[in-house]
């Protein structure tokens, strides 16, 4: 067996947290300065830990152990890789404020803040080009993955069926790889992604590239998914400590999708209107109501 393979990956944290109540007294010292503060630990030396915990250096060893590793060194790289995750979700009190504001108040601002500034993106990208490319396209599939993505994927089939596309979306990755090899010059796949980094997804969309379809995403700039796309429609996410609410994201890619779509419906015209007073009159027809109910419900 190869002494120097790669430590079997685990959550570090979690362990801890479950190891905690069945530790020696002293060894909780050690779980309990850890926890508080994990960057400061991955950073300290066996000698500060000791000190900070006030226990003897033996402890902290014994404690490495007790929580699954080889060594305080292995400790030390996992408490380090557990950090950067994000200490946001590890604080108690990230999410208390001195002068706490109403809950909608909260949720309301920080998707008005996450709308501004993908606006100001939205403004220079190439909306009319990847319109285009909808417009002109004999099939277009759409690729998401994960919370967001997964649901919007199906938001922009319901929005382009309404304008007469032939659409489908895909969110299991091995059906986007099958997919994605079956595809020609005359399809377009738009990938949605808020970082533009899952790996699936970026090999999916390589193969669809190598068989000649034109790629359109909707992620971060110079993602890996930006980076192979004809056209990119850019978007930021812009995460904050309150880890509770559902990521504003969401509402950032959703509106690069509806400026998307609008302006492939105004490229079609006369097309598109037609289509729409159809839905509308088919509607109105089973449901009843007022000339100004949405399309859809």
């Amino acid at each position: 067996m190869n002494s120097t393979a790669e430590p079997v990956a685990f959550d570090i944290v979690a362990r801890i947290a479950e190891c905690a109540p069945e530790l020696r007294s002293a060894e909780r010292k050690v779980a309990a300065l850890i926890l508080d503060d994990l960057t400061g630990a991955s950073r300290a030396s066996i000698g500060a830990l000791a000190e900070r915990a006030e226990v003897s250096v033996a402890t902290v060893t014994r404690f490495a152990k007790a929580v699954g590793c080889r060594d305080v060194r292995e400790l030390k790289l996992r408490l380090a890789q557990a950090a950067a995750v994000g200490q946001r979700f590890l604080q108690t009190n990230a999410q208390n404020d001195d002068t706490p504001e109403p809950l909608a108040t909260r949720v309301f601002d920080e998707l008005q803040t996450a709308l501004t500034h993908n606006h100001q993106l939205l403004c220079q990208a190439p909306i009319a080009q990847a319109a285009a490319a909808l417009r002109e396209a004999r099939m277009i599939y759409v690729f998401g993955m994960g919370g967001g993505s997964t649901a919007l994927a199906d938001e922009m089939r319901f929005r382009l069926v309404r304008l007469g596309r032939p659409v489908a979306t895909y969110q299991d990755a091995l059906l986007q790889r099958m997919v994605a090899s079956t595809v020609s010059r005359d399809t377009v796949v738009i990938a949605l992604s808020t970082t533009g980094r899952v790996p699936e997804m970026v090999d999916s969309c390589k193969i669809a590239r190598s068989y000649g379809a034109t790629l359109i995403t909707v992620t971060a700039p110079a993602s890996p998914l930006a980076k192979m796309a004809d056209w990119v429609i850019p978007m930021v996410a812009f995460e904050t400590d309150f880890i509770y609410k559902p990521s504003s994201s969401r509402y950032a890619m959703m509106m690069a999708l509806d400026v998307l779509v609008t302006e492939l419906a105004l490229s079609l015209g006369d097309e598109s209107r037609e289509l729409l007073r159809r839905m509308k009159h088919a509607l109105d027809a089973h449901r009843g109501g007022g000339d100004r109910q949405p399309l859809g419900d």
